[in-house]
């Protein structure tokens, strides 16, 4: 990924397995954002968090020390999942165990896709399918976009940032 240009981001957990049902593990997520967005290294324009995978739409300001952004959130992210499944759910982590010689545990699929945004139309699209994620027959996860928690779409219906981790992507 470029820096200082936005992307539709999107990461799954290995075998499209729900471990993000858990609560706990979301703020995982939303926590990695926030150290990322207060060392100003990034900056997050929309999010939905969903039982299996994530959207983010966000762009990468530069590198964190010499690794980028989205390498040190997915790094950070799994080093929390592990260390949260041991003490919380140790039978689950077993589920996790890489056959790769460079890890013991992996949580997300090698290879995210990374889609440049290129013009605002597209990123309204983005944005727009992002949030109605969870309320896709598939999902069924609330009735309203702005209804579910885990998701930047109350924020571009009433200016709420719960996480404090958002930019509209006009500012």
């Amino acid at each position: 990924m470029d820096y200082n240009y936005p992307y539709f981001y999107t990461d799954t957990i290995c075998d499209f397995a729900h471990l993000l049902n858990d609560d706990n593990l979301k703020m995982i997520i939303i926590n990695s954002l926030k150290f990322l967005v207060n060392q100003k290294l990034i900056e997050v324009y929309g999010y939905v968090i969903m039982p299996n995978h994530i959207h983010l739409i966000w762009n990468m300001l530069k590198l964190n020390g010499k690794e980028a952004p989205a390498a040190s959130f997915t790094k950070f992210t799994a080093h929390e999942f592990r260390r949260y499944l041991l003490v919380n759910n140790p039978p689950l982590i077993n589920r996790y165990r890489s056959q790769k010689n460079d890890r013991i545990f992996q949580f997300w699929k090698r290879d995210p896709l990374a889609i440049p945004l290129s013009k605002e139309d597209t990123l309204i699209q983005k944005l727009d399918y992002i949030h109605d994620n969870p309320t896709r027959e598939k999902w069924n996860l609330c009735t309203q976009p702005e209804d579910y928690k885990w998701s930047s779409a109350i924020f571009y219906e009433t200016g709420i940032d719960e996480f404090g981790i958002l930019t509209h992507f006009r500012d």
